[in-house]
């Protein structure tokens, strides 16, 4: 089991521990009002080398114990997967202190930007613009169906130069004879002359971002998308406090693969452009990727929930850009109702312009 410590942050004027206020620099109490600033970074955000880190001994993640915290405000002692949470008894904001022998670290940090108030805005304008939505879709605008939550990401970076084999297609006009109602007529028809091709594209990725977590669906994390990356800060444990922080359970070699794939599509337009001509086909691309690096971010995130009809649905919130994302349901009456107004006004056109006809 992980070594029993953690991270609180008490509040100088009543006791009860901080917590990071989105849209600030600085540590908040939740009951006074206090606030402390956050400290600033030792050192900037670093890439790390992919080619020193896979020669290095480690355990899966899967493999590792839960964090245990001691809370400092109760005495509780509770236990969890995630590098920050509350306690299950008091509520108390609790931050796992992180060992780099055991998982990786992250390496920065991009802060919520997206409050509470910010966040009831945005869900109401998504559940405004839901057609065919129940009238239960506003109940997702509530306070105490959302939480907010940082998700773990991998960025890579890479060098890379790909040989490809493929074909150029060279558009040519021919003219072609054929027979209607007894005429011969003739027409042009667009003919592809192909021709071998073969040569070598290069080119330079950054920050090529991978999820990091599969509790949340991917699908929905992509719409949140794009982060602002440029923004994210060193990573500092009192950004967690009073936000929840899921571990990464997607492996940094899975990540990498992912975004390999990502990669292939950009190089493949690369050889289709290198290719030219009016058409390309590709039949093999062999690429060699160099100084290849990687970090493992944190991106803030709002999740609501909200039940329809017995069903769970859920919405993700980018917290720092209000993009909202996630599951809908749909009004059975709602979507009737439209397909009989549709009917019936379908039916009094027909009547207007046989009335005009007679």
């Amino acid at each position: 089991m992980s070594q029993p410590t953690q991270t609180q942050y008490p509040c100088s004027g009543c006791g009860a521990n901080l917590e990071f206020a989105p849209g600030t620099t600085v540590l908040k109490c939740p009951y006074c009002g206090a606030e402390t600033p956050v400290g600033p970074a030792e050192r900037a955000i670093r890439e790390h080398s992919w080619a020193q880190f896979a020669g290095l001994p480690r355990k899966p993640i899967s493999a590792l114990a839960p964090h245990v915290f001691t809370c400092q405000g109760c005495g509780a002692v509770t236990q969890s997967d995630k590098i920050s949470d509350r306690c299950q008894f008091c509520g108390a904001a609790l931050v796992a202190d992180i060992s780099p022998a055991e998982q990786v670290v992250p390496e920065a940090v991009l802060p919520f930007l997206v409050d509470r108030a910010a966040l009831r805005d945005a869900l109401r304008a998504w559940a405004s613009s839901r057609w065919f939505a129940p009238n239960s879709l506003k109940r997702v605008t509530e306070a105490e169906s959302s939480h907010s939550s940082y998700l773990p990401h991998w960025t890579y970076d890479a060098n890379t130069v790909s040989e490809y084999a493929g074909e150029r297609g060279e558009h040519y006009w021919v003219t072609e004879t054929y027979t209607e109602d007894g005429q011969t007529k003739t027409r042009q028809v667009q003919r592809t002359r192909w021709y071998p091709a073969h040569g070598m594209v290069s080119r330079s990725f950054d920050d090529v971002l991978v999820t990091g977590t599969s509790r949340v669906m991917p699908k929905h994390l992509e719409t949140l998308e794009p982060w602002p990356l440029p923004d994210a800060e060193p990573y500092r444990p009192a950004f967690l406090a009073g936000h929840e922080t899921l571990r990464y359970d997607v492996e940094p070699e899975n990540g990498l693969e992912s975004a390999k794939s990502v990669m292939a599509g950009v190089i493949r337009d690369d050889c289709e452009r290198d290719i030219g001509g009016d058409e390309q086909r590709v039949h093999s691309v062999d690429t060699a990727y160099h100084d290849v690096t990687f970090k493992l971010m944190l991106l803030p995130v709002w999740i609501a929930c909200y039940l329809h009809a017995g069903r769970t649905y859920n919405v993700l919130v980018n917290g720092r850009t209000a993009e909202v994302a996630g599951e809908r349901p749909y009004s059975r009456a709602k979507i009737a109702a439209a397909v009989v107004a549709a009917l019936l006004l379908i039916a009094a056109i027909i009547v207007l312009v046989q009335l005009n006809r007679n």
